[in-house]
């Protein structure tokens, strides 16, 4: 097995080696997903004091084991934890807080809630995995016989306790029993392999899983008894929406739809509701997707408003199925927040999955986890009946102290929302994205651009799509793909326009039309098909227009691009006054002298040499004599999006024009 020369030199040969087959391991979903799994390897670390001490780089809390780097493990005492395990018992909050405690340093992340598993297992290396395999082996009625008859003395099987310290005592304990083995297999949790070198552990968890993968395609499958195919199946691109304003009536959500052959032939069971009900297949499952599936058949239905009403009986269903679960497992004592009971996975059958999120990567995860565990339990249906842990067992995972402790922390005011912008790759479409996006929103930038679309930077933190918005096919294509990927809109800032420099008199009616074009009828284009969707959603909605001073105080030889602003402010107005009444508010912002793709430097030089005075001045030619910045004009989006009760107003950013100011 060789090295990887990409990964630091200066690191040392023990923690290189634990990097390595930690990111082969995490680079198979199979093994891993999103974040699952942990690694460690037991070495030596030097203090800030230079005192060297006997440590454990263990994974790091929330990394990713396909991409991890070294100040992702971080380096615990190893002394102090031989001690600790050997008590009765130990408090999450107070095996976290020792972990930390003893920290070579002290800004590094919490190490994982497992570390004290590794620190029970004296080889030098040790990997941990859900494997899919493991797991479909695990997950049935005869799980722990399957168990010893595939891997006989290979393995030693750790029945189902709760991660942290008492699986830690447990694991210590059947260790201790019999060293000599390969692996141990968490019994419906997952398997452990470990080593005296990072290949051997890695090697030992590729044999085990190859070993459980054999025999599971040696066993008979059954075909599923499918449900007959509906003749016109409902797109799911007009469901999606539908499902995101459901589930967003007190959160906001994102909503992202996937399906295909595997995920179909198992949701189209005629028992699908049943198996996919019955819970999760490792228990750290339950903090994505919930204990349990939705499975929603709409075959029957006959139009959008029948599927509605069918999906919103079926969710409201949920919530009071999950409040009586709450209910029931829930220790008064502990004083437990209920969780948010909306489901995070919605299965409509003959149709797909949709995934439910706080935000497009959470939305993304969760239908990552949930296709993964519809492939296992369908395969495990085909063979045998799926089991899972206890529904106790799995409420204590998903209200974990650990996890409720997370829930204090505070979300961005946009967090859940999707934000589009059109022109979105100029000057100001790019500062207003920025803005949107620090604020947590999932932005989506519109354009005709095809080479600022191409930018690689661009792509890590938006969603680009080429698009005219002066056709209304192309903007409607965009918004389906948008359903699909978010699951609707909340904010659409209609941004794109062009300046036409022509005294009026002489103006091209081919010129005119053009400004209108773009500068008025993109703009109702947009709004209009905009309005639409959020009708579906049904949880409102904003359109922000940015229209210009120029709607009121026109300037000279601007005639095409003002007449066609002032017909914006009058639609901006509009849609105010005929889509209040849903919740859908309409603002603008008129902007001035703010050096854009429109206002040019050459333009700037241009304009400021006809008044005699210098392009600075030019600038700050207004009344409180200061520049006005692209970053202002987002500053003013943002505040009229957050302004719940504000609808048919035009905020003004030109640092103080009077003749531009409006009563």
């Amino acid at each position: 097995m060789t090295k990887k020369k990409s990964l630091n030199t200066s690191i040392s040969d023990d923690l290189m080696d634990r990097m390595y087959t930690s990111r082969l391991l995490g680079q198979n979903p199979n093994l891993v997903l999103h974040g699952g799994g942990n690694t460690s390897v037991k070495s030596k670390k030097r203090d800030l004091d230079g005192i060297l001490h006997n440590v454990i780089f263990v994974k790091g809390s929330g990394s990713d084991l396909s991409t991890i780097q070294e100040k992702d493990f971080p380096a615990v005492k190893l002394d102090p934890l031989y001690k600790i395990i050997k008590r009765k018992s130990l408090s999450d909050e107070q095996m976290v807080n020792y972990l930390r405690k003893n920290l070579i340093d002290v800004t590094s992340p919490n190490p994982s809630v497992e570390t004290l598993v590794h620190v029970s297992i004296d080889k030098k290396f040790v990997d941990h995995t859900h494997s899919n395999a493991i797991l479909e082996i695990t997950n049935r009625k005869n799980g722990l016989s399957l168990c010893k008859k595939i891997f006989g003395d290979e393995i030693s099987v750790v029945p189902y306790v709760m991660p942290g310290f008492v699986l830690a005592k447990k694991v210590d304990e059947i260790y201790k029993q019999n060293s000599s083995v390969k692996g141990l297999i968490l019994y419906r949790h997952g398997i452990f392999t470990f080593g005296d070198t990072a290949k051997e552990s890695y090697s030992r968890m590729i044999s085990l899983v190859t070993k459980a993968e054999k025999f599971l395609k040696s066993e008979k499958q059954k075909n599923l008894k499918i449900l007959r195919p509906t003749k016109k199946p409902f797109k799911p691109h007009l469901l999606s929406p539908i499902v995101r304003g459901l589930v967003s009536t007190e959160t906001s959500y994102i909503v992202k739809f996937r399906s295909n052959k595997k995920i179909l032939d198992v949701i189209n069971s005629k028992n699908a509701k049943s198996f996919l009900s019955r819970g999760v297949i490792t228990p750290d499952h339950v903090l994505r997707i919930k204990p349990k599936f939705l499975v929603i058949n709409v075959d029957d239905c006959r139009n959008l408003l029948s599927i509605k009403e069918r999906i919103s009986k079926k969710i409201t269903e949920f919530k009071n199925d999950y409040k009586k679960y709450f209910k029931k497992y829930n220790n008064p004592k502990l004083k437990n927040q209920m969780l948010d009971p909306v489901p995070q996975i919605i299965v409509i059958q003959n149709v797909g999955v949709f995934s439910v999120g706080k935000s497009s990567k959470n939305a993304l995860i969760n239908g990552d986890v949930a296709e993964m565990a519809i492939k296992t339990i369908g395969n495990l249906e085909k063979k045998t009946s799926f089991e899972s842990i206890s529904l106790k067992d799995i409420f204590d995972v998903e209200y974990w102290s650990l996890e409720q402790a997370k829930l204090n922390k505070t979300s961005l005011p946009l967090s859940g929302k999707v934000s589009l912008i059109t022109g979105g790759t100029g000057t100001l479409g790019l500062a207003i994205a920025e803005k949107f996006r620090s604020m947590g929103s999932e932005v989506i930038l519109l354009d005709v651009n095809k080479k600022q679309l191409e930018d690689q930077n661009l792509r890590k933190k938006f969603s680009l799509y080429l698009c005219d918005v002066t056709r209304r096919e192309s903007f409607k294509k965009v918004l389906d793909r948008i359903c699909l990927e978010y699951g609707g809109l909340d904010f659409v800032i209609s941004n794109a326009g062009s300046a036409h420099q022509s005294e009026i008199a002489k103006l091209n009616d081919s010129d005119l039309k053009k400004s209108f074009e773009l500068n008025f009828f993109a703009h109702q284009i947009v709004a209009s098909e905009s309005v639409e969707l959020m009708k579906t959603q049904n949880i409102g909605g904003c359109l922000l227009f940015n229209i210009s001073k120029q709607a009121i105080n026109p300037g000279k030889d601007f005639g095409a691009y003002g007449t066609s602003k002032a017909a914006l402010l009058a639609l901006c107005k509009q849609y105010a006054l005929e889509y209040g009444s849903i919740n859908i508010r309409s603002n603008g912002v008129n902007a001035d002298r703010i050096e854009s793709g429109l206002l040019t430097k050459t333009m700037i030089n241009k304009r400021s040499k006809s008044r005699k005075i210098t392009s600075d001045e030019y600038l700050k030619s207004n009344l409180l004599k200061k520049k006005v910045l692209a970053e202002d004009v987002a500053e003013a989006f943002y505040n009229l999006s957050i302004s719940k009760k504000t609808t048919a107003a035009v905020l003004t950013v030109d640092g103080g024009n009077i003749e531009a100011s409006l009563r």
